[in-house]
């Protein structure tokens, strides 16, 4: 197998070459090996060297023999050394397999190493000081998005079909939206949180993967999504199988528009006219269109994503066996939210919960009441210039970080917050050929209707022959 031939193949059609006997397991995983090697050099994405041998998994499992990476913020693996992105957490060796992991490891899925991710992965930027800046295939004086930068990156560049990611307030919808990719955030308890913690970030956080097409996300959920045993969110399960929902219709829908963010920060013109394009599309496929959007307080957001920053720095001192660590060792950014976990009291996390709950209810009415879908922008720029989001600026304190990261992409936190799915679509492009991602986001439990939609408009407006110049094939 030829580079090019692997790299133009996404994970479902990989598992098939494999399973009619067309190629072997292993064939797939040296060149993926050799793509991997190519890539990181150009990108800067790994955090180390690839494992080898590639950690244990089932060769019949429905991705048998399909390459895959892990970020470097879990899910952990057993034996493994993971980062956080942090100079301060170096050497750290996980000690079981988080239950995903379990679950990519039963699916088949090859993990052959591991991603970089920004410090804590509170960044749209994967620009960490122990790295350095991952860089965008697109355009390589860009940024790549986070925190799912380093996965984003290798998916984009041909490298791996699909890689692990999680998403705390957009962290596998603005990597994707950055690299041109499908980037799927599950509805709350659709996949598993545990076994060391029953929810992350105040179940603001989201385990999924990034992949190139929507048929790969859809099997991908149907492999790990089960409900998993004493879990506190359990999504509804699905009525059939995820992957049997890409190829069927979504029928007449109640579509939502809004170009507009809640914050009232600017949007980039050529980002707007993305995303009015997929409405005049969507129209053009027979679907209501209206412009609306829920009602929220930009500062709710804001404050409810407060309670992800103050998790993080808990995580590190409880992880630290209740010891701060060395603040020389930590960027500005990690600094200040350790601050704000060490000076939390109980009233303040409630209050920070409160403004959680303001910003998930009008969006549960909304998809409850008056639509089924509502479609934005991803980010509200266009992938940033390196440096452009500098986590390790002192002049940023907790709340202002927040801001500025919401200046960039403003529209994605809601969904976090209220526990209902989105996903990105990499439906648009620049003047200069920069990917722009589209939203869609439904109501809780409804990734069925997500990725009905999402087939109908990446058969539509397919994105397949749209490749970065740092395209590995």
């Amino acid at each position: 197998m030829e580079l090019h031939e692997y790299a133009s193949h996404d994970a479902t059609g990989l598992r098939a070459l494999i399973a009619s006997g067309q190629v072997k397991a292993q064939e797939v995983e040296d060149v993926a090996r050799r793509a991997l090697t190519a890539a990181h050099a150009d990108l800067h994405a790994l955090t180390g060297p690839l494992y080898e041998p590639a950690l244990v998994h089932d060769p019949d499992g429905p991705f048998g023999g399909v390459p895959f990476l892990i970020k470097d913020s879990g899910p952990f693996a057993r034996g493994t050394a993971f980062h956080l992105g942090s100079r301060a957490i170096r050497g750290v060796i996980a000690e079981t397999d988080h239950e995903l992991m379990a679950r990519f490891r039963a699916a088949g899925l090859v993990t052959l190493g591991q991603t970089t991710a920004p410090e804590f992965g509170l960044s749209f930027s994967t620009e960490p000081v122990l790295h350095g800046p991952t860089r965008n295939p697109w355009a390589p004086d860009r940024g790549v998005g986070g925190s799912s930068g380093g996965a984003a990156a290798l998916v984009a560049a041909g490298a791996v079909p699909m890689a692990h990611a999680n998403d705390g307030a957009g962290s596998i919808r603005v990597p994707a939206s950055a690299c041109g990719l499908v980037g799927l955030k599950p509805s709350r308890g659709r996949t598993p949180c545990g076994p060391a913690t029953g929810e992350v970030a105040f179940g603001q956080t989201y385990e999924f993967a990034l992949t190139r097409t929507v048929r790969d996300a859809a099997a991908l959920l149907d492999a790990v999504s089960a409900p998993h045993h004493g879990e506190k969110h359990q999504a509804p399960p699905p009525v059939r199988p995820f992957a049997h929902e890409t190829r069927a219709t979504p029928g007449r829908l109640r579509v939502a528009l809004s170009v507009a963010p809640w914050s009232g920060v600017p949007v980039d013109p050529e980002v707007a006219s993305a995303t009015e394009t997929v409405g005049a599309l969507l129209e053009w496929l027979g679907h209501a269109v209206e412009t609306a959007r829920p009602e929220i307080d930009p500062e709710d957001v804001v404050e409810s994503m407060m309670l992800s920053g103050i998790a993080s720095g808990l995580a590190v001192l409880r992880g630290g066996r209740g010891r701060r660590p060395d603040p020389s060792l930590l960027e500005a950014v990690s600094r200040a939210f350790l601050r704000e976990a060490e000076a939390a009291s109980a009233m303040d996390v409630l209050t920070m919960m409160d403004a959680q709950h303001r910003v998930a209810r009008p969006i549960g009415l909304f998809f409850a009441h008056r639509y089924d879908v509502l479609v934005t922008p991803t980010l509200g720029q266009l992938p940033a210039p390196h440096g452009t989001l500098d986590y390790d600026n002192p002049a940023h304190d907790a709340r202002g970080w927040l801001r500025t990261l919401f200046a960039y992409g403003p529209f994605t936190a809601p969904f976090n917050a209220s526990g209902t799915p989105a996903i990105s679509l990499p439906l648009g492009q620049s003047r200069a050929g920069l990917p722009i991602g589209v939203q869609l986001a439904a109501g809780y439990g409804r990734e069925d209707l997500l990725l009905r939609l999402a087939a109908q408009l990446e058969e539509a407006a397919p994105w397949k022959d749209r490749r970065p110049s740092l395209f590995i094939g």
